[in-house]
């Protein structure tokens, strides 16, 4: 009995090993065979069947490029994009390609259907048979495409329906014109309507992306109203006359904005602005409060007026904010502003408001003389109603008595040998002392020249001249070199010698009896110095910051005096934005009178 029961026992135990370890041992085997060939045909099969998809998109693009596309739809990779080049060998069968491996990688690179890059993961398991030393090679041969795709760029900004819509107002204003006045017909009111749709719908957008769905709906309504239209009138010869009318109209209107504009500049130019006015009439309101005895600059060496060896600079301003910049700019750029003089001559209306404002904030160091024009008594008396006539004007921007005093300077300053003369829309930017050491070869005037064709700043004299006159076609050079006041360096010696004063009053006076120049103390400076000027460096004065001279920063920052030629000075309004830094940073905007006057950045 025991023993049937033992035999049991084995019996079961034998069948139970065999159910257990059979199994086993057959799936060992059939893994083993899969690893050792069916691993490597279903490799090879990738990697063969990644070739031909290689091959097919490299022939689909070759195919394209024969139908004369412009650009290929799929990626093409350069040589350079890649760190392995790809190679086959065809001795040795279990070799693989470069595609193969990299087919093997972590990621590969489809293009899907609306033309971007999509990177796709490969299940791990693909990889999971690979052997230790195939994949450590794998790991170091393997390129990673989607590191070294370029990018698409992005969509360029389109305005077509914008274009469109505007289109579609002008049309349906054309057909409006056609309409009889007063006409309240069921076509016209539609049109009138379409019309405020659109311009509502489309408002201040400028390209097709700011545009609504209720635009879009707009304008196939209003392409609907233009076929009515359309119908209604059909004669193409009588549309094309109209809207040459119409063209025609928008020309004349714009160019009456153009000259309104001009001559708002031009306005804007000559006015003063009201809290400048302001600054000055607190100054001279200031400037009588005060006993007559404080009124006058508190000057401790007149010596130093008349003193040759000194820096002698003449300013004739009836501003007083750009006098004070140009005093600053000049005493903060000085290696020796102890050295400094400054002559600032105005007239009789703003001498009080000058006065006050360097008696308050005199320049550190330095020395400064106010005088009024009108006190200039020697000059009336010497040279009578010829100076007289230059004090009217028309235009004070240009031909005021204070540009003409700058004819006189031999007479203002009888015990000067040299002295810069300065316009008050200038800005200093380093030190001037290198100015006195200047040759002058004999000339009584030195400034830059302006005769630089292409150059922003670039005049030739039948700009200014009348050449078509015969005494001036025959005393003066047509292609003669131009040169430009704002800093100019006189030799009043060579100046007096000459006698170029009279010369100019001769000039003055042929122009009152025919037109041999435009208004201005420019053209008569040219005529008055015609062979008398020395060219300085270019550095020393640059022009061009009063208008839209495109001017960089580099010969900006490089230049001795920055000079705003033009109407659009740095303290008016119309200033040009990027050029105002250079002139403000000499205000101080913190004194108190500016406060009060609203004068700010």
């Amino acid at each position: 009995m025991k023993l049937d029961r033992r035999c049991q026992r084995i019996l079961i135990l034998s069948l139970l090993s065999v159910s257990v370890f059979a199994p086993i041992v057959l799936v060992s085997n059939r893994l083993k065979n899969f690893t050792s060939t069916g691993g490597k045909e279903f490799i090879d099969d990738l990697s063969s069947y990644n070739h031909r998809t290689e091959a097919l998109k490299l022939n689909a693009v070759h195919q394209e490029a024969e139908k004369g596309v412009k650009e290929p739809t799929l990626v093409v990779y350069e040589d350079e994009d890649f760190n392995s080049v790809v190679s086959f060998s065809s001795s040795d069968g279990n070799s693989e390609s470069a595609e193969s491996r990299e087919s093997r990688g972590r990621v590969f690179l489809e293009r899907s259907g609306t033309g971007t890059e999509e990177i796709k993961q490969i299940d791990q398991n693909n990889i999971s048979s690979m052997t230790g030393e195939k994949l450590e090679h794998f790991n170091q041969t393997t390129v990673w495409p989607a590191q070294n795709v370029k990018r698409s760029q992005p969509l360029r900004v389109t305005d077509a329906k914008i274009k469109e819509i505007k289109d579609q107002v002008i049309r349906a204003k054309a057909y409006l014109n056609f309409a009889p006045p007063n006409s309240n017909s069921h076509l016209v009111k539609e049109l009138k309507l379409r019309i405020k749709e659109l311009e509502r719908a489309v408002g201040a957008a400028t390209k097709d992306s700011d545009l609504s769905r209720s635009a879009l709906q707009r304008m196939r309504s209003m392409e609907a109203s233009l076929s009515k239209a359309n119908r209604v009138y059909p004669d193409c010869s009588a549309m094309a006359t109209k809207l040459r009318a119409m063209t025609y109209n928008a020309e004349e209107q714009v160019q009456s904005q153009k000259n309104q504009a001009t001559f708002l500049i031009q306005l804007a130019a000559r006015t003063t602005p009201k809290s400048h006015h302001c600054l000055s009439m607190k100054l001279t309101s200031e400037y009588f409060a005060v006993q007559p005895e404080e009124r006058d600059l508190p000057i401790t060496n007149h010596h130093k007026l008349h003193d040759p060896s000194l820096y002698h600079y003449a300013i004739f301003s009836d501003n007083v904010l750009a006098c004070a910049v140009l005093v600053n700019s000049v005493v903060s750029s000085a290696l020796q502003p102890e050295k400094v003089v400054f002559h600032v001559v105005t007239d009789s209306l703003n001498l009080p408001a000058i006065s006050m404002w360097f008696t308050l904030n005199p320049p550190s160091n330095s020395t400064i003389q106010i005088q009024s024009r009108d006190k200039l008594e020697r000059l009336s008396t010497k040279y009578g109603s010829a100076f007289e006539q230059t004090q009217n004007s028309s235009d004070p921007r240009y031909s005021s008595a204070l540009n003409h005093l700058r004819f006189y300077l031999p007479e203002i300053f009888p015990l000067l040998n040299k002295i810069v003369l300065l316009d008050h829309d200038v800005v200093v930017q380093k030190d001037l002392t290198a100015l006195w050491s200047i040759d002058m070869k004999g000339k009584a005037n030195g400034a830059v020249e302006t005769c630089k064709k292409g150059h922003p700043s670039y005049r030739s004299m039948d700009m200014l001249i009348n050449f078509s006159d015969p005494m001036v076609a025959k005393r003066f050079d047509l292609k003669a070199c131009t040169w430009a006041f704002g800093l100019n360096l006189f030799d009043l010696r060579e100046w007096r010698r000459r006698n170029l004063t009279a010369l100019y009053l001769n000039y003055l006076q042929l122009g009152y009896k025919r037109q041999l120049w435009k208004a201005g103390s420019l053209p008569l400076g040219w005529v008055t110095f015609y062979n008398q000027t020395v060219a300085l460096d270019r550095r020393w004065h640059v022009l061009g910051l009063g208008y839209e001279s495109g001017l960089g920063r580099e010969d900006i920052e490089r230049a001795a005096v920055i000079h705003y030629d033009g109407v659009m000075k740095p303290w008016l309004d119309i200033g040009i934005e990027k050029y105002k830094g250079y002139w403000s940073k000499h205000v101080n905007y913190e004194h108190p009178y500016l406060q009060q006057c609203n004068i700010h950045q």
